[in-house]
């Protein structure tokens, strides 16, 4: 049973593609990076991607949808940052609140970092699950960690999901694979050895763990690489050069500590191959590294669908 949704912050499609593969149907994405809007248009014509501010889009038409999704700015909640919580000019959980007054969804889903579980933000969390429980929902949030939903990366994300209180009690939260994922060599192999790099078995077997969290950066810094210091060396024990992207795959001849390219950051994100990404490196490469892995988005979401499926399910019969 397809049912619809309306995402914002959409992104580069992470979030949207999971809820494709839990049959959810895009009525609207709304996203202002032109770059990922190019990109959600490029590998989906159809979708109703709108490009422009948050703070100007009017959910009203969209009232009675099934879904509001959404990954809301992570920086005002962001350990690597100020933690400035409302008081950053970022914080999008505000529109978020105000478009679920206007739609009425049946169900909501919002993403962002670990920090907006932090102690500092008790408050903040309270006052935003009394405004949906005073609009109907009941409301939870759940740390989940990509690598237990087959994605070889270290990703901690904080999941917001809230229910309509009368469908409530049929939704959980997905429970962890039993699966791992596979590691950095295991899951790039081919891509890493794309020329016939000399070395690529050798660095198969050093790159022998799952990945640290990709980070997306900003428009304030500069090319991209792979994080600060930390995230550096652990990506060299992982045999990576961490300070920034090749555009291609080493040479058969290459000695040394290879980097990714944007298509290898973007299999350990989840994407699937075949998604496509509009721009230069560095905007491709933030569009990748900010967005929500696409198979933890879909186990939520498939959860989610479930839940409503057997409400629809309640009221035929």
């Amino acid at each position: 049973m397809a049912l619809s949704s309306l995402e914002i912050c959409a992104g580069a499609g992470g979030q949207a593609l999971g809820l494709e593969r839990a049959g959810f149907d895009h009525a609207c994405l709304v996203e202002i990076e032109p770059p990922a809007c190019a990109t959600l248009r490029l590998n989906r014509p159809n979708w109703n991607v709108v490009e422009g501010d948050l703070r100007q889009f009017d959910g009203t038409p969209f009232r009675g949808i099934d879904l509001l999704a959404g990954g809301v700015p992570c920086p005002p909640f962001s350990r690597a940052g100020k933690q400035m919580g409302s008081d950053d000019d970022r914080d999008l959980f505000p529109e978020a609140i105000r478009l679920v007054d206007e739609c009425r969804p049946q169900a909501v889903m919002l993403e962002n970092v670990r920090g907006l579980l932090d102690a500092v933000f008790g408050d903040y969390r309270n006052k935003v699950e009394k405004q949906l429980i005073k609009l109907g929902y009941k409301p939870g949030w759940k740390l989940l960690n990509a690598s237990d939903y087959g994605v070889s990366q270290l990703r901690p994300r904080v999941v917001f999901v809230g229910i309509r209180k009368d469908i409530a009690d049929h939704f959980d939260w997905p429970e962890p694979l039993k699966i791992q994922p596979p590691t950095v060599g295991e899951l790039l192999y081919d891509l890493m050895g794309k020329h016939g790099w000399r070395g690529v078995d050798r660095w198969r077997e050093q790159a022998n763990m799952i990945a640290p969290t990709l980070v997306g950066g900003s428009k304030k810094h500069g090319g991209p690489d792979l994080g600060p210091t930390r995230a550096r060396q652990a990506w060299a024990a992982l045999g990576v050069n961490g300070l920034g992207l090749w555009d291609d795959a080493p040479p058969r001849d290459f000695v040394g500590m290879p980097r990714l390219t944007t298509r290898m950051t973007a299999r350990i994100q989840g994407f699937p191959d075949d998604w496509a990404f509009f721009g230069k490196k560095t905007p491709v490469y933030r569009q990748i590294g900010n967005a929500f892995p696409p198979p933890v988005a879909a186990a939520v979401a498939n959860k989610i669908h479930q839940a409503l499926t057997v409400r629809r399910s309640f009221k035929v019969a």
